[in-house]
């Protein structure tokens, strides 16, 4: 008997069905399917056997059975009958030594750590979890990895034309008016043609997922009546969250892949391998814990060697994955290639990836988990990026990872934000962070583009609330306003929160152009946030992880209210891909006050704006806060540009270079303005007056 007939007998199952079973093959991990049957593979550590269980499409289990096949620590069988859509899942038998790192619970019904699927939403339930009876947990899937691609390819964008825009798929599409109610939140409401046409006019180029593996909330958030909406507490590494498909997310997220390819996008994900949401010492029993909790899970040294009772928490989220265990690597590398070659996505950015870069001895950039994705013939050719820090120690690695990694650069974000809130001492370094923060991304071995440039992420305030709130307003969250940080570098400019003064209103808007230009003016990579170039808001709640509501959700209607600061984003987007100088400036190893100045292509100069050259003193100075910047080329583009910045609080004029004869300054940008209007206009004289708070673009062209 094969399991399609289990599925249509009405007789009593019995422990041990005469099943068409067989001992199988011990790789592939997972569930593999054939046009036979399937077979099922797991590593399950010092576990004595392990029992299958199948269920029906109702979750109501049809049968179980022991493995037969062992070799080792893997267990593994194959089913004659199976078919794609089969629910399974796995209980495991052995010692139960918790001093040993031993948890072997075979009440607890398991999900496969390599499964591509979860049937439902993994929800945490006390009551369900202590009954026993598998009722709380998710089902695994048995997946048929078929899909017609229609020939769509990756778009591979240059790394000069890469703008990263970052967003949830939940959040982004929940509130959209044009979009259908049923792809509203959903993978497919990403791929819906007025979304399509609205990311393709912005001229973003690569979409940062926040995470869409397969998750659980804390039991802690659910008991206070909340949810981990971003997704930062993993359960399934290889299965697209289900609360994000209409019926079958694995066809849905493949769909959601290739229609964006179709249309030039980029897919990145946004992924968690540092920790699961099995939490700590007396959380659940899940997934991992209870295959081989030794193997997935680091944990702290006593007197006498490890102690399993306390899980090494560099995450903060209760545990830390151990990628350097060889078991946990082969998942964590698996699971990449799977995303990258059968899921098609274009790349990966690591949340805490420090983690993902310790051995025994710590952090290194030459780690296994580092090389492996350098011979890889697959992961070798997808984009990188690295949240460069955890809390464990030496977990601060800003400049530290491998050469073909990005890196997401706080420093970047902190001097922007500061330099243009009016801080002192900050013109040195916002010099440095334009030019690609070579002092951390040396131009030795790292490209110009290393440097993850952003000004606001998910985790923290938007850029409305940046320049509307002072200080985090994390009520909501029902931690005391406590959770957050502190550290926010804004400002309100006069009132904490929304007003109808036009003033501050005004300088608000001119603040958000300034941190919009600076973004995309500067070496690197830009790091965009979704709804920035509207004045999306989260009520200045600067930690909304737990806020599945309209606190995180994109207000569409602000896009109406604010179409000038989409225009001027849009831009500035146009003129970052147009200028070579701007998206991709070479500069030799010489060196001022740590900046490079020149090379053979390109050139750049730092004058007062007196335009008289910058010394060394200059630099040091706190009160200065102008500056004006010369980029040129010196063979092949005629490239000429000129950037004007004063972040002071007085007009400035700029005595401006002679631009030759028969040859002007044109402006092509000016942040006091709404939009950028002027592009076409210019200048009359060697002269440009400067407002508090405003930069100015210029480009050299010929007057005939």
């Amino acid at each position: 008997m094969d399991v399609s007939q289990l599925l249509h007998s009405k007789k009593p199952l019995e422990r041990q069905e005469r099943l068409s079973l067989y001992t199988g093959q011990r790789s592939p991990l997972g569930a593999t399917l054939d046009q036979y049957g399937c077979n099922f593979s797991v590593f399950a550590g010092v576990a004595r056997q392990v029992e299958l269980c199948l269920f029906d499409s109702d979750e109501k289990e049809i049968c179980r059975f022991i493995l037969p096949g062992k070799f080792g620590s893997f267990h593994f069988g194959y089913v004659k009958g199976i078919k794609p859509g089969q629910l399974y899942g796995y209980r495991v038998y052995g010692d139960f030594k918790p001093n040993w790192g031993q948890i072997f619970i075979p009440d607890k019904l398991l999900i496969d750590p390599y499964a591509k699927a979860l049937n439902r939403p993994q929800i945490w339930n006390a009551k369900l979890y202590e009954q026993n009876d598998g009722a709380m947990i998710a089902k695994s899937v048995v997946t048929d990895d078929h899909f017609d691609w229609q020939s769509v390819e990756k778009p591979k964008v240059s790394d000069s034309q890469t703008i990263v825009y970052e967003l949830h798929v939940k959040g982004f599409t929940k509130q959209h008016p044009e979009v259908d109610e049923p792809y509203r939140g959903r993978y497919l409401g990403l791929i819906q043609p007025p979304v399509l046409h609205y990311l393709k006019s912005l001229g973003v180029t690569s979409l940062q997922l926040m995470p869409v593996a397969a998750f659980m909330s804390e039991s802690r958030l659910m008991s206070l009546g909340l949810t981990n909406y971003w997704g930062y507490n993993p359960i399934a590494f290889f299965a697209p969250e289900p609360r994000y498909a209409l019926r079958d997310a694995v066809t849905e997220f493949k769909t959601m892949v290739r229609e964006l390819h179709r249309h030039g996008f980029e897919v990145i994900l946004d992924v968690v391998f540092n920790h699961t949401a099995e939490g700590g010492k007396g959380g659940p029993v899940i997934s991992f814990r209870g295959f081989s909790n030794r193997h997935y899970y680091l944990f702290e040294q006593n007197g006498s060697g490890l102690d399993y009772q306390c899980y090494t928490n560099y995450s903060g989220c209760g545990n830390t994955v151990n990628v350097a265990d060889p078991i946990t690597l082969r998942l964590v590398v698996d699971c990449l290639r799977y995303w990258a070659e059968d899921m098609q996505v274009d790349g990966f950015r690591f949340d805490l990836a420090v983690t993902v870069g310790r051995e025994w001895h710590g952090f290194s950039a030459f780690n296994t988990f580092f090389k492996l994705l350098q011979q890889d013939p697959i992961l070798n050719q997808v984009k990188l990026i690295a949240e460069p820090w955890d809390i464990g120690p030496d977990g601060y690695q800003v400049g530290g990872f491998p050469y073909d990694w990005r890196e997401c650069n706080d420093h970047f974000r902190d001097n922007i934000r500061a330099f243009w809130r009016g801080d002192g001492g900050q013109l040195g370094e916002f010099a440095t962070r334009m030019l690609g923060s070579r002092d951390l991304f040396p131009a030795d071995f790292r490209s110009i583009h290393s440097s993850m440039n952003f000004i606001c992420y998910h985790d923290g305030f938007t850029l409305d609330d940046m320049v509307s709130y002072k200080q985090r307003h994390n009520e909501k969250n029902k931690e005391n306003n406590r959770d957050g940080h502190g550290h926010n570098l804004s400002d309100n400019y006069g009132c904490e929160g929304p007003t109808n003064d036009l003033k501050i209103l005004s300088i608000r808007n001119q603040q958000k152009r300034n941190l919009i230009a600076s973004l995309f003016l500067a070496q690197g990579t830009p790091h965009f946030l979704a709804g920035d170039e509207f004045g999306r808001t989260q009520q200045g709640n600067n930690n909304a992880y737990c806020q599945d509501n309209s606190i995180s959700w994109v207000d569409w209607e602000l896009a109406s209210v604010n179409e000038s600061l989409i225009r001027f984003t849009q831009s500035m987007i146009a003129f970052r891909q147009r200028f070579q100088l701007i998206s991709h400036l070479y500069l030799a190893n010489d060196h001022f006050s740590g900046l490079r100045t020149h090379s053979n292509e390109h050139g750049i100069r730092w004058l007062k704006p007196n335009n008289q050259p910058m010394e060394s003193s200059d630099w040091e100075q706190g009160y200065n806060r102008a500056i004006m910047v010369e980029y040129y080329c010196h063979s092949g583009c005629q490239e000429h540009i000129l950037l004007l910045v004063n972040a002071s609080d007085q007009h400035l004029r700029f005595h401006l270079p002679d631009p030759g004869i028969g040859w002007g300054w044109f402006r092509c940008i000016d942040t006091r303005f709404d939009e950028v209007a002027d592009g076409e206009r210019m200048l009359s004289g060697l002269n440009s007056i400067l407002v508090p708070c405003s930069l100015q673009l210029l480009e050299k062209r010929q007057l005939w």
